[in-house]
């Protein structure tokens, strides 16, 4: 009985012993885990990746560059991770969106357009500690600069002669000053500008249909000009025929400069003549020209008289 009671008073302290471990172990557990997740939380150890850079402040308000590519350790709360900042070439919409924007040209025509800006940062002390929230201020001046030189140009320039809209553009990004006498996009920022681009360039749906529709007016007034200035020729081939017929008719007739109204008249009896040739049938009404003259009357000689028609024999 007492080897029993024994048994079971050892039995019940190995547990105890046990559970004191387990606990123990997982308590220990939970403090290294609180330990790391402190460090990662204040980010006391962190990374720089290739192309990044880090800067950070400290306690007293100064902010410095980490551009060396590795595992960095700081003091939490003393300092923080005020931003990371990509060194590698990035993109930059027109208005902040890639759909296309609403651009009002020279003449007062509303255009639709979409660009992308391409460009590096090369000087992070003035990209990211001597301008705060770079990349709107940068997307302010980048949006003033391509509208500035866009809204110059009329609208057929816009859509047809694209290539040269945008080296106009690139220039002004690279070389030209914000304001007078102040620094260019790439000095302000501290940044390269890479490439410009204009994506798309195109008119608003009705203004599509009228511009379609204008040109096939142009196409319709162009076509009656042509047909217009064909049969000018031909009349004009017509009347110098008519005119060199006449003026042969006078030579081999004989006639003289009084005799032209005489010839007028026959040749005006002529063509009243030939019209009623042309179309004989239905005729019920008959026009005689008057000309002033009485023109001569020629009736043709009567032909031999028919024979009379044989009898017919009734049986």
């Amino acid at each position: 009985m007492q080897e029993e009671q024994k048994f079971r008073y050892l039995q019940r302290a190995r547990l105890k012993r046990t559970l004191r471990r387990g606990i123990l172990l997982l308590l220990i557990g939970v403090l290294i885990y609180g330990v790391f997740a402190l460090i990662y939380a204040t980010h006391t150890f962190y990374k720089v990746r290739r192309n990044y850079a880090v800067i950070l402040e400290d306690l007293a308000g100064e902010r410095r560059v980490v551009e060396e590519v590795g595992w960095h350790w700081r003091l939490p709360f003393f300092t923080r991770i005020e931003l990371e900042v990509p060194l590698m070439n990035q993109e930059l919409y027109l208005g902040g969106s890639s759909e296309p924007q609403r651009i009002i040209s020279r003449g007062n025509v509303a255009l639709w357009t979409s660009a992308m800006l391409t460009f590096r940062i090369r000087d992070l002390e003035r990209w990211g500690i001597e301008n705060k929230n770079a990349r709107e201020l940068l997307q302010t001046d980048f949006d003033g600069i391509v509208k500035d030189v866009m809204q110059r140009h009329p609208v057929d320039d816009l859509i047809s002669d694209r290539e040269r809209i945008k080296e106009d553009i690139f220039k002004a990004l690279k070389q030209r000053a914000i304001n007078e006498g102040g620094p260019n996009i790439e000095r302000k920022y501290g940044i390269e500008i890479v490439s410009f681009v204009l994506r798309d360039t195109r008119f608003g749906d009705k203004l599509a249909q009228a511009s379609e529709e204008k040109k096939r007016r142009e196409l319709i007034a162009e076509a009656e000009n042509y047909a217009a200035d064909q049969e000018a020729s031909r009349t004009r081939k017509l009347y110098a025929a008519y005119s060199e017929a006449i003026a042969q008719m006078r030579a081999s007739l004989g006639l003289k400069p009084d005799d032209t109204a005489a010839l007028f008249a026959f040749l005006n009896q002529q063509k009243w003549a030939s019209a009623y040739e042309k179309n004989q049938s239905g005729q019920n009404t008959f026009v005689l020209n008057n000309t002033g003259t009485s023109p001569a009357v020629v009736l043709p000689e009567p032909g031999p008289a028919a024979p009379p028609p044989a009898p017919v024999k009734r049986e």
